[in-house]
């Protein structure tokens, strides 16, 4: 099964499954595919660990017989050296006081690969991403610690794929913390507002956070699609 927030997350690799198939799943989206063969669920189900955790836990009780679980999507750069589009592949997760080592794929494509953190906001600054980098992460999420938190309840492989929307020197204009909903999901409606309040310098951001998404999902679905797990 592969975990992300957003369905978008996925457009990438949609292309390359042989059949795609709805589900009646009470999470955002979800999709049965099939992958070079193999029967794939697709979930995604909003940001934040809780929200991730929640997809995993209705995956486990919709299909028992799950064999690994890869968190993908999305994911802002620590790391000086990473750019838009770059694959990043986490050999382990930082969340809290834990760091814990998590299998990886083979590939013989390019990729980056590290400690990804999982925090529970937006790394917002330029300075907030220094501190994460500073404390041995290269690449950060909010949701891969709370796919995490239950497969290894279960003892199932687990995978983490990302592509970077969002580099280490840069910090965004929107507050998008502040327009996160009670659940933690992101609200469209808050973030239209907070543009509109600075249409100069956020309406910019927001088109170039959509360009650099569908960059980013195009990445890795090519990747996700070329390698074994």
């Amino acid at each position: 099964m592969f975990v992300a927030a957003e369905a978008r997350e996925f457009a990438g690799l949609l292309p390359y499954c042989e059949w795609v198939e709805k589900l009646d799943w009470p999470v955002e989206w979800a999709r049965m595919v099939k992958l070079k063969g193999q029967k794939v669920f697709l979930t995604a189900n909003g940001a934040g660990r809780k929200c991730a955790a929640d997809a995993v836990d209705v995956a486990r009780q919709e299909a028992p017989d799950l064999t690994a679980v890869l968190s993908t999507g999305f994911c802002g750069g620590l790391d000086p050296s990473l750019k838009i589009g770059d694959v990043f592949v986490a050999t382990s997760i930082q969340w809290g006081g834990e760091l814990v080592p998590i299998c990886a794929p083979r590939s013989a494509r390019r990729f980056a690969s590290g400690t990804l953190v999982t925090i529970d906001r937006v790394a917002q600054t330029a300075q907030e991403k220094r501190d994460l980098c500073s404390a041995g992460a290269s690449a950060v999420d909010m949701e891969a610690a709370g796919v995490l938190s239950r497969v290894r309840e279960w003892k199932l492989p687990f995978y983490c794929i990302r592509s970077v929307t969002d580099l280490s020197h840069e910090s965004f204009q929107i507050d998008f913390n502040a327009t996160r909903m009670a659940d933690g999901r992101f609200s469209t409606s808050r973030i239209l507002a907070a543009a509109v309040k600075r249409p100069m310098t956020a309406g910019p951001e927001l088109v170039r956070l959509r360009n650099r998404c569908t960059t980013a999902a195009k990445a890795l679905g090519e990747f996700i699609a070329d390698c074994s797990f």
